[in-house]
């Protein structure tokens, strides 16, 4: 299969329905690539996905798949694998059946159930082939739906938020599963999610697609960051990419030049030591997991040291955010076995460190 991976451009490409368009998208991805679009709900990940797909006809720039103009190709001969979230399997087809749809009319018959039972085994569902799609937990279905997309070894996979309908466990486990599958099959992958979680667990590299209002009837979608997850997630380009990938602590400043090459960035009237080119008005973000707590005075290499007040802890579980107003507030990442050791509670005075280099401006 992997002579027949393809590499993707878009390039410049527009598309326009009416309530909604996608403006001046321009992706690379390469053959063999795990690439994902991360967006929230309405960011038109979808029509994106369509779009490729030869769903929907752009309105301006180019779709190149393995080097072949696709823009204007049929769907059916664009060579592309698409899975939904909703699965759309054909009710009154086996799972044999749904699976060999796609084959019929590009292998002999002697070939195909060969190839259902190969891409069966590869998916762990062979023993569902003989089954109605209407008598399958969400898990099952989604494998069947993600075997009949691959059974045809298509040039480019598409995957439309596949694993939101399903429950925790089943999701965790499909996650794993499609992960083991690319490693196997090198199949060039585009999945869109709103999970950064999913996102950071399967991607090479991630998009962030964002949606602007342009009017009271009008939405654009544009993309506002391409990187690797240590780079979205480290590094995010702007505010709605912080935010979105849960960066807790964004704080508008000024950042003017410092001793040793660093800068200070001036927060309501708080210095905060950071390593960064840019001057003038600033964004700063601190990551939750980043800052470091202590109960005393202490002596820390951190170039950032405050006194505050705890305002809120708030329990997640295993883990718990605690918010310290220094001013301004910070939000803190801390485990639950630290917060009994430590004996925080609310109102209680706390120190926090964190280093000039977790400080990220932009």
């Amino acid at each position: 299969m992997k002579e027949k991976l393809g590499s993707m451009q878009v390039r410049g490409l527009g598309v326009d329905l009416e309530e909604f368009r996608l403006c001046d998208i321009n992706l690379d991805v390469a053959a063999g690539e795990y690439f994902v679009i991360l967006g929230p709900t309405g960011a038109g990940k979808t029509v994106l996905m369509e779009t490729i797909a030869g769903l929907h006809r752009p309105l301006s720039g180019r779709i190149l798949l393995a080097g072949e103009d696709i823009t204007h190709a049929p769907p059916e001969r664009r060579g592309i694998g698409f899975v939904y979230q909703d699965y759309a399997l054909f009710p009154h087809l086996s799972v044999a059946g749904n699976i060999a749809f796609g084959l019929k009319r590009r292998v002999g018959r002697s070939d195909i159930g060969e190839r259902v039972a190969a891409i069966g085994r590869l998916l762990g569902i062979e023993h569902l082939l003989h089954r109605r799609p209407g008598t399958l937990s969400g898990g099952e279905a989604q494998r069947v739906a993600l075997a009949r997309a691959l059974v045809v070894e298509p040039r480019l996979l598409l995957l439309d938020e596949p694993l939101s309908a399903l429950d925790p466990e089943t999701r965790e486990a499909l996650q794993r599963e499609l992960g083991r599958i690319h490693r196997e099959l090198g199949t060039t992958t585009v999945h869109v999610t709103h999970d950064f979680e999913e996102a950071v667990a399967l991607g090479h590299r991630i998009a962030v697609l964002r949606e602007d209002r342009v009017g009271d009837m009008k939405r654009e979608g544009r993309i506002v960051q391409v990187g690797t997850p240590e780079e979205i997630f480290r590094r995010p380009a702007n505010e709605f990419v912080a935010r979105f990938v849960g960066v807790r602590n964004i704080f508008r400043g000024k950042a003017c030049p410092a001793e040793n090459g660093y800068k200070l960035v001036t927060v309501n009237g708080l210095e905060i030591a950071a390593v960064t080119e840019l001057e003038g008005s600033v964004h700063a973000s601190v990551r939750p997991e980043d800052i470091v707590l202590f109960r005393e005075p202490f002596l820390s290499s951190a170039r950032n040291a405050f006194r505050g007040q705890i305002v809120d802890i708030s329990d997640r579980g295993t883990v718990v955010y605690v918010t310290i107003r220094i001013p301004p507030d910070f939000v803190c990442l801390i485990t639950k076995r630290s917060l009994r050791e430590m004996e925080l509670r609310q109102g209680s005075q706390i120190y926090i460190a964190f280093k000039a280099s977790a400080v990220h401006v932009f």
